[in-house]
């Protein structure tokens, strides 16, 4: 089958397991093209069970090994404001799965502080931000990451930007304290979508068929604000990996079969 949009990529698998397999294996490859010669890579994670399952992945592969993890930074998209070693967080879900398996440096690994750490929750987002700034580029105040990892929630939301919220309008902040969430815990940070779309590559891992309508929405160009994930897009590259249920309303000539 071939791709009818130059824009977005699907690649469907089976079933999630098969998926992460896919996924991780995709990482490795574009991670280690990336350092190979020297460069700096820099990953944004995500947190759910996709999330994980494809950094377990990853960290079950012998080339794990091969790479230079120190020219490795990790980020992540959002992050729960809780306790730092709560098992809600992404980091320690992250920490679980890879970084505690690899010889990244303590340095390179860029966490949101935690509810513990003393500080308020818009001074975390704040600290975020300005972490993010130390490696801007000439264009923004934060970096570009090679790969930008996102979930993609039934209804659609991508990090902590959730349908018809405040936050998924912001352009002027790298990053946000939410309030409220939809979905507990109630306080998160998150980047903000220009961080997010200035990713070389933005990829969305969802499995399952209460995804299926969000898919289907955020492939026909509904509006960012009502289905965040639509609004998602990588500077080079804009993929969604799905497993066969998440896909049941997704056209065939969408389908690449061979990225």
């Amino acid at each position: 089958m071939q791709v009818s949009s130059a824009e977005k990529r699907v690649v469907v698998e089976a079933t999630p397991a098969a998926l992460a397999a896919r996924v991780a294996d995709r990482f490795l490859t574009r991670v280690r093209a990336r350092t190979k010669n020297g460069r700096i890579a820099h990953i944004a994670l995500t947190g759910g069970s996709m999330g994980g399952a494809v950094l377990s992945q990853a960290a079950a592969d012998p080339r794990v090994n091969s790479i230079d993890w120190s020219l490795v930074h990790f980020w992540w998209g959002d992050e729960r404001f809780v306790p730092r070693a709560d098992a809600d967080r992404n980091a320690v879900q992250s920490r679980q799965a890879l970084l505690d398996h690899i010889p990244v440096p303590p340095e390179n690994v860029h966490e949101v502080a935690g509810s513990d750490s003393g500080v308020s929750l818009d001074e975390a987002a704040a600290a975020y931000a300005a972490e993010l700034a130390r490696f801007g580029t000439e264009e923004h105040p934060w970096p570009s990451f090679a790969v930008c990892f996102l979930g993609v929630g039934p209804d659609g939301h991508i990090a902590s930007l959730f349908p018809d919220r405040e936050e998924v309008t912001v352009t002027d902040a790298a990053a946000l304290p939410v309030r409220n969430s939809p979905k507990p815990p109630p306080e998160r940070v998150t980047l903000t979508r220009p961080v997010l779309n200035s990713s070389k590559r933005v990829w969305l891992v969802l499995t399952g068929a209460d995804k299926a309508s969000a898919l289907g929405l955020a492939l026909a160009g509904a509006s960012y604000t009502s289905v965040p994930a639509a609004g998602a897009k990588g500077r080079k590259r804009t993929v969604f990996f799905v497993d066969e249920a998440a896909a049941s309303e997704v056209s065939p000539d969408l389908i690449d079969q061979a990225y």
